[in-house]
């Protein structure tokens, strides 16, 4: 039975979060600016649920203010390039898997960024999908681009928004966090996205939330196989169509250094600076199916690894990185998904640091 392995970019793959990366190394406070506006990113589409609106988007939201600074296609593709950090093992993941598998990448970072990191990893581009971006396509007079740069650092100056664990409206928001919001709102949604960011905001479509689901049917019906038959493994509030697709329908979904977002939506949480727990679990979802793979991170265990992990050079290279203590893979349920979230979240910090870490 032919099976496919599909993962996120940005978490499993690399350390990278090239979005934010870019905006704090191009604009003045980028990296609050940046912040700031994915935090929101979060509030509209996991609360407000706004129409249109998808997980993801802040990679649109952010493209006016890089404009704002004469930042061109190539200056991220160069950048891009310089500056990409792997998870450990990943680029042995993925040619382990490749040699008995189909593998894709689906990520909602941008096309410079993907094309950057398949070089390093020589890994096919076709097998891809992204947030397409020609970012010199756009023109902005000098008097947009001096209103944008004054924008810019009002929203870096925006107080964080701390999302209640329950909201389901603005009204679940503090005061503080409710004027942020509003703040942002008309930022965006009338100041930007009625003048001179329009064309932007509607070409630009990142590949997050819904996309990414859409991208997996894409490749389901490329190869002719089931959803059934798909390992996906995410991260972040990106991920969470994906993982509903893949597991209502009977696929495998799971959660690598994930936030809160990961961990609510995934079968299965790994913790792991090295991928070769990734490779494992998927080497044997590929060869045995979905069960065998439950139960092993059921009894995630040397014994039962060295039991069902058949390829001995994969076996060999798992116990050359883990020699005594195996990494975390554990089985979500909701009895340890709080407990999961809260270990998962620290150790996604400790792996891309705090600032990337936070972000959803």
């Amino acid at each position: 039975m032919k099976r496919v392995f599909v993962s996120d970019c940005e978490g499993p793959i690399s350390k990278n979060d090239n979005a934010f990366e870019i905006i704090a190394s191009f604009i003045p406070n980028g990296d609050k600016l940046f912040t700031v506006i994915s935090k929101y990113d979060d509030v509209l589409a996991d609360v407000i649920k706004r129409p249109g609106y998808s997980a993801g988007d802040t990679l649109k939201l952010v493209l006016p203010f890089l404009k704002a600074h004469d930042v061109t296609d190539q200056q991220i593709q160069e950048f891009s390039a310089r500056n990409i950090i792997l998870v450990r093992e990943s680029k042995q993941m993925l040619e382990h898997l490749r040699n008995i598998a189909e593998a894709f990448i689906i990520s909602t970072s941008y096309e410079q960024y993907i094309r950057a990191l398949c070089q390093t990893l020589d890994f096919p581009f076709e097998n891809t999908y992204c947030t397409k971006l020609t970012l010199d396509k756009y023109k902005l007079t000098a008097g947009d681009k001096g209103r944008l740069r004054v924008l810019a650092e009002e929203i870096a100056e925006v107080p964080a928004i701390n999302i209640p664990k329950s909201a389901n409206s603005t009204t679940d928001f503090s005061s503080q966090d409710q004027k942020s919001i509003a703040k942002l709102d008309e930022i965006f949604w009338s100041d930007l996205a009625l003048t001179c960011c329009k064309e932007m905001f509607s070409e630009v479509i990142p590949v997050g939330g819904p996309q990414k689901a859409i991208a997996i049917e894409d490749v389901t019906k490329k190869l002719g196989v089931e959803l059934g038959d798909v390992i996906y493994v995410g991260d972040s509030i990106t991920d969470v169509e994906a993982f509903k697709l893949v597991r209502e329908n009977g696929g495998l979904t799971v959660s690598f250094n994930g936030n809160k977002y990961a961990i609510e939506n995934a079968e299965i949480a790994v913790m792991s600076e090295s991928c070769v727990s990734l490779a494992a679990l998927a080497d044997i979802f590929i060869r045995n199916g979905k069960t065998q793979t439950l139960d092993l991170a059921k009894e995630w265990t040397r014994k039962s690894i060295e039991a069902n992990i058949v390829n001995e050079r994969l076996l060999t290279w798992f116990f050359g990185v883990y020699p005594r203590a195996t990494p975390q893979v554990k089985i979500v349920t909701p009895l340890n998904r709080d407990v999961l979230t809260r270990e998962s979240s620290e150790f996604r910090k400790k792996v891309r640091g705090e600032a990337v870490g936070a972000l959803g």
